[in-house]
């Protein structure tokens, strides 16, 4: 399957190949762009130029198949975790169609939903059954697959980040927290035994950092990026000032990070994490691994998307630096649905 990650600064496209054993890697690709925001588009000719860049990337990464599978930004969907009393399966499904208003902010007709059974609670008083529901704006979603099928490719499904990233990153036997620090946006999940148990997004991202040196330092943006890039949270370097610049801004991110700790254990009842697994551009800043770990006092993992798939090792040692930049795409090429 083929999984294509659309963002705001890149794009990026996986293929993997079932084995006997597990995966194989087939292709990989990724294209910059600037400031891209597929919901806003409303002329055919910017779904055409997306759509043609995407055609070339998947030739030029040697894709075989047509078939995609895309997402759709954390940011522009509604997820979250709802209880019912210990139903069956049908019924359940009947119980989201009618109690779905309920939960998201949208009107039902104009929103796709989905939803996961993420465990039953038999020995709970009263016993209950705990759902995860998505649900993305109908206009939303069909924005991003007219992108796709301008490039002359098949949308076969669409996801939201968050459900690709648990697929590609957490591990079945525990419960950890997921961040995926984008340019414009992070996404903060919880995944409990390999399932998405709790998200959210918040819009204090790359590009915040990027204003923040800017703005602290009086430097153009373009200038800002290369400074975050090459210095980040380096104390050593240039007297500290970029630091100095970015330190609040990960002090928000991380408080938002212990937010969503804090209210999976008191409103979902749920477990600590044991570990934070980080993927996404920005997390190629100097030091910051070291730094979300001092402030979040857990252990910070750098993803590894392709730690399960079978990989060439010259392939291997050129994706080594990239690869949590495709976690999300990895996801997507992981379904199997």
């Amino acid at each position: 399957m083929v999984g294509i990650d659309i963002g705001s600064k890149t794009i990026k496209i996986v293929e993997l190949e079932k084995t006997s054993g597990g995966y194989s890697l087939g292709a990989t690709g990724v294209v910059a762009v600037n400031n891209l925001a597929v919901d806003k588009f409303t002329d055919d000719k910017e779904f055409a130029g997306v759509g043609e860049i995407i055609k070339k990337l998947h030739s030029e990464a040697g894709v075989s198949s047509r078939q995609v599978v895309i997402s759709v930004p954390e940011s522009l969907c509604f997820t979250r975790s709802i209880r019912f009393p210990l139903l069956t399966d049908s019924e359940i499904s009947s119980a989201v169609k009618w109690e779905s208003e309920q939960y998201i902010p949208i009107p039902v007709n104009e929103a796709i939903i989905q939803h996961t059974i993420l465990e039953r609670r038999e020995n709970t008083s009263p016993p209950e059954v705990v759902v995860l529901l998505v649900a993305a704006p109908r206009v939303i979603v069909e924005k991003y697959v007219k992108v796709v099928t301008s490039a002359g490719l098949t949308p076969v499904a669409v996801e939201t980040e968050l459900v690709a990233l648990t697929r590609a990153l957490a591990p079945k036997d525990k419960t950890v927290l997921l961040v995926d620090l984008g340019a414009t946006s992070t996404d903060i999940a919880i995944a409990k035994n390999g399932l998405l148990s709790f998200s959210r997004s918040i819009s204090i991202a790359g590009e915040t950092f990027t204003r923040a040196i800017s703005q602290s330092l009086g430097i153009t943006p373009i200038q800002a990026e290369e400074y975050k890039k090459t210095y980040g949270l380096e104390s050593s370097e240039l007297e500290g000032k970029v630091k100095v610049a970015i330190d609040p801004v990960l002090k928000m991110i991380t408080d938002e990070i212990k937010k969503a700790i804090s209210f999976y254990q008191t409103e979902e009842k749920g477990e600590s994490p044991s570990a934070v697994v980080v993927s996404g551009g920005t997390i190629g800043m100097p030091q910051i691994i070291s730094s979300l770990t001092n402030l979040l006092g857990i252990e910070v993992l750098v993803a590894n998307p392709f730690s399960h798939t079978q990989l060439d090792p010259e392939v291997a040692k050129k994706l080594a630096n990239y690869a949590p930049l495709y976690s999300v795409a990895v996801g997507l090429a992981l379904r199997e649905d």
